[in-house]
């Protein structure tokens, strides 16, 4: 009886330990970032280096001119919700995997289609849609955790940076913004029917996408004609007067933003009409 019991509380033992769940030793990360007119996501797994050899020929981790899955366990998968350039080639919209052969100098970027593989398992070179070769750097500071990040985000443009040990690669993606907008906002424009706030919009997109400060100004009047008590619109006239190098034009849609936004009691516009008004 007492063996009984006691290879039964072995075996409670045993299945209580099976349910401890323990840290991952190369956690996941999942970054989404907006992007352009739509948006990517990124998911990897992160290695530390735990002092083995890295970036080398025949090394423990990312060995020299062999294919790696970025990252450890699954491939590192990436999706865009809008097409994208990558190195100077087109990416349609979808999801896929990423893999990298790093090299001494360059490392080569793949973008492949092997949504099922485990690591560099079941890759096949039939199955790439995009390769790159890109110049990788030597950073000062070493980076323990394998990481990989978006940055330098701008309207049309943004990398993806890749960090490990002592190198870094930087990843140029790019997205086609500008002829869409406009396609979108003159569509607008023309219409039947104009909704009042596509002027604010098309005024924002002349005067900082475009440059057509003709085509700006037009647009911002229309929209203060529109909304006479928004303070935020006769600041954004000011602004592109003042580019057009109209100073008094600019002086007094900034004077006009100023009593509009005191009346609102908005002190952020009053003080952006003022400083418009000390550097005209």
């Amino acid at each position: 009886m007492k063996k009984i019991l006691l290879l039964a509380m072995m075996s409670m033992g045993l299945i209580a330990n099976s349910q401890v769940k323990m840290p991952a030793p190369s956690t996941t990360q999942t970054i989404s970032q907006d992007f352009g007119m739509g948006k990517i996501e990124l998911t990897y797994s992160r290695p530390n280096i735990k002092g083995r050899s890295l970036l080398k020929e025949n090394s423990d981790l990312a060995p020299l001119n062999k294919l790696w899955r970025l990252g450890a366990n699954a491939a590192t998968r990436i999706k865009f919700t809008d097409n994208v350039t990558i190195g100077g080639k087109l990416l349609d919209t979808g999801s896929y995997v990423l893999y990298a052969i790093p090299g001494k100098e360059y490392w080569e970027i793949i973008v492949n289609k092997g949504l099922n593989n485990w690591g560099t398992d079941g890759y096949k070179e039939a199955e790439d849609v995009l390769r790159v070769k890109l110049k990788s750097e030597k950073m000062s500071g070493a980076v323990e955790t394998f990481t990989m990040q978006f940055t330098a985000i701008q309207a049309e443009t943004c990398e993806l940076h890749i960090k490990w040990g002592n190198t870094a690669v930087q990843v140029p993606i790019s997205t086609n913004v500008k002829s869409r907008l406009a396609a979108q906002i003159e569509k607008e424009l023309n219409a039947d029917k104009v909704n009042p706030a596509i002027y604010q919009t098309a005024a924002n997109f002349y005067f900082e996408w475009d440059k057509d400060l003709n085509k700006a100004l037009a647009n911002a009047k229309k929209a203060t004609a529109a909304t006479p008590n928004g303070f935020w619109l006769f600041l954004l006239q000011a602004k592109i007067e003042k580019e057009m190098g109209d100073k008094v034009a600019a002086k007094a849609s900034a004077e006009k933003c100023i009593a509009l936004a005191t009346t609102a009691k908005n002190d952020d516009y009053v003080k952006q009409a003022n400083d418009l008004i000390k550097k005209l």
